[in-house]
């Protein structure tokens, strides 16, 4: 595979009272992917690890993202939302995304680590400040 290439990869987590409940917490997530390049980039898969607030971890991997591969031109931007639960919080997300571009040449785009915290006042919740999650 290629150099890494210039892709942004932004995450949005929220956290979803009105589809948890204790030892299931769902959080939504909305990702926006910019291409940065001079050239195109189509996302072809994803891997996600996934931890939970007692260090438990899933990996998941599949084809595309929401079931789609888009392209993304110079200067483009995809956005898309998904979600996750946990059965302990808080967690912590982080990924890649498989992407090639119009010469076949294939790399990987890394997602950022992001926290999955239930807010402040949720039983059982923890906000994860002062945390640290393998």
């Amino acid at each position: 595979m290629s150099d890494q290439p210039d892709l942004s990869v932004a995450v949005d987590v929220r956290y979803r009272p009105d589809h948890s409940r204790d030892g299931r917490w769902l959080f939504q997530y909305v990702i926006t992917i910019e291409n940065r390049a001079d050239e195109s980039w189509q996302v072809l898969a994803r891997e996600w690890t996934i931890t939970d607030g007692e260090g438990r971890v899933t990996q998941v991997a599949g084809e595309g993202v929401v079931g789609q591969t888009p392209v993304l031109a110079p200067g483009g931007v995809y956005v898309y939302d998904s979600f996750v639960t946990l059965q302990v919080a808080p967690g912590r997300m982080e990924g890649r995304y498989r992407v090639r571009n119009a010469w076949g040449h294939e790399a990987w785009a890394p997602i950022p680590p992001f926290v999955l915290a239930l807010p402040d006042g949720v039983p059982g919740g923890d906000s994860g400040q002062g945390r640290v999650l393998n």
